[in-house]
C-alpha cells in the first residue's frame, strides 16, 4: 500500500484506513424531476453517507436512473437541490462535479488502448498533468482492478469482465467523491456477474469511495449494499439495510420486489404490540407479526417467505394439507409448487439437508405444510 507522499491514488488508498465519516457526502433535498407532465422523480429527500454502498432498486420506469443522473449532473432537477460534500451543485455541469459514472455499456473508446482509456480523463485536466504522473496513476488504477500489464491491450481484445474493470479503473482514477453505477453488470452472464459483484464490493471497501448503484436485480442489491432504496413511481417507498427490507418489509410491493414471498389476502383481527392475527380464505385465524401498516378490522395480506415454510409427508398440529403441483431440484435446495384448496398456489423451498423423506414426492402427491407465527408478516395489500 503506498504512503501518503506518493502520487497517484494515494488519497483513495489512505481513505481506506480512515474511520467512516458519518457526515453525508451527498444529499437530494426535496428533488423532483418532470418531463412535461410526467413526474419521473417526486419530492425525493435522501442523505448518502461517506463510504457507504447505496443502491436504488426498482422496476423499469420507477425513477431510479433519473435519480442517479440528477446526482451525476446529466439531469437538472425541476425543483429541489443537490448537495455534494456540503456544496450546492444543483446548477453545476457534470464535468465540474466530484463524481464519476460507470455505464451499463462501459462507454470505452474502441480505438484507444486500455491505458489510454483510463488516462483519458486525466489528460483533459487543466493545468495539464505530466506524462510520468499520468503513467503512475494509470499503473496504480490497473493494479487496483487487477489488470496490471494490460495497459497496451485494445479494449476489444478484453473479455466482458475485463472491460468492466477497465471502466472502473477509468472512473476511480480521478478520485471522485461519488462513484455512480448504472446497472454495470447487466450485460454479463450469471457466473461472471456473481464474480464481479464480489470484486465490486471488495473494491469499494478497499478504496473507501461512496458507491451508488442502480439495479433492477434484487439479488445484486441485497449482496452489495449497505442500504437499499426501493423505488416505485418516482418515489422511495422504503429504505433500509438488506436484512431490514427482507425481514421487515412495510408493504406487499417491497416484500414482492425484495426476495420472493407467498401472499394470502385476509381480514386483520386482533393486534397486541407486534403480535397480530389475520383470517384468511380458509376461514382460519393465523397468528403473525404486525408491520403496523393495517389497522384491526382492515384488509391486509399475510406474507410468508418460501424458505420459512416447512413441508412434511404427514400431518402435524396446525399444518395445512396440500397437493404437489411441481418439484424443481436446484442443487442446494428443492423448490416445490403446492396448492391448498382455499389459499391457492404456494411456493416452498426445502434445503437439501432437511429434505429427508421429501425427495420421493412428485406431482399429484399429498404433503403437509406449516410455518411459525414469527415467520409470517401482516402487510398492506398494495
Amino acid at each position: 500500500m503506498p504512503n501518503s507522499s506518493e502520487p497517484g491514488l494515494s488519497k483513495i488508498y489512505d481513505a481506506a484506513v480512515q474511520p467512516v465519516n458519518t457526515q453525508p457526502v451527498a444529499e437530494l433535498r426535496n428533488v423532483s424531476k418532470f418531463y412535461g407532465e410526467l413526474e419521473a422523480v417526486g419530492d425525493m429527500d435522501l442523505s448518502i453517507a461517506q463510504g457507504e454502498f447505496l443502491s436504488f432498486l426498482g422496476p423499469s420506469g420507477c425513477g431510479k436512473t433519473t435519480a442517479l443522473r440528477i446526482l451525476a449532473g446529466f439531469e437538472t432537477p425541476t425543483k429541489g437541490s443537490v448537495f455534494i460534500d456540503g456544496r450546492d451543485v444543483s446548477g453545476l455541469e457534470s464535468y465540474r462535479r466530484p463524481v464519476n459514472m460507470v455505464f451499463q455499456s462501459y462507454a470505452l473508446f474502441p480505438h484507444l488502448t486500455v491505458g489510454k482509456n483510463i488516462a483519458y480523463g486525466l489528460e483533459q485536466q487543466r493545468p495539464k498533468l505530466g506524462r510520468d504522473v499520468i503513467a503512475e496513476k494509470v499503473a496504480r488504477a490497473l493494479e487496483t482492478v487487477r489488470l496490471s500489464g494490460f495497459e497496451n491491450r485494445r479494449v476489444w481484445e478484453m473479455s466482458g469482465g475485463q472491460q468492466q474493470r477497465v471502466a472502473l479503473a477509468r472512473a476511480i482514477i480521478n478520485e471522485p467523491k461519488l462513484l455512480l453505477l448504472d446497472e454495470p453488470l447487466a450485460a454479463l452472464d450469471r457466473k461472471l456477474r456473481k464474480e464481479m459483484q464480489i470484486e465490486l464490493q471488495d473494491l469499494q471497501r478497499q478504496l473507501g469511495i461512496t458507491f451508488v448503484l442502480v439495479t433492477h436485480d434484487q439479488e445484486e442489491a441485497l449482496s452489495l449494499s449497505d442500504r437499499i432504496c426501493v423505488m416505485r413511481a418516482g418515489r422511495i417507498v422504503q429504505m433500509g439495510t438488506p436484512q431490514e427490507l427482507y425481514d421487515r418489509p412495510q408493504s406487499r410491493y417491497v416484500a414482492d420486489f425484495v426476495g420472493t414471498s407467498n401472499f394470502f389476502e385476509g381480514k386483520v383481527g386482533s393486534i397486541e404490540g407486534q403480535a397480530a392475527s389475520i383470517v384468511l380464505a380458509d376461514s382460519r385465524s393465523y397468528d403473525a407479526v404486525d408491520s403496523g401498516a393495517v389497522a384491526s378490522g382492515g384488509q391486509g395480506c399475510l406474507s410468508v417467505r418460501p424458505e420459512q415454510i416447512r413441508m412434511s409427508r404427514s400431518e402435524t398440529a396446525g399444518s395445512l394439507r396440500v397437493s404437489i403441483q411441481n418439484r424443481i431440484f436446484l442443487g442446494e435446495h428443492t423448490e416445490y409448487l403446492v396448492r391448498h384448496e382455499a389459499l391457492g398456489s404456494i411456493t416452498v423451498m426445502a434445503p437439501r439437508q432437511s429434505d429427508d423423506g421429501l425427495h420421493s414426492l412428485g406431482k399429484g402427491d399429498t404433503g403437509w405444510i406449516h410455518w411459525s407465527p414469527e415467520a409470517a408478516l401482516i402487510l398492506k395489500n398494495d
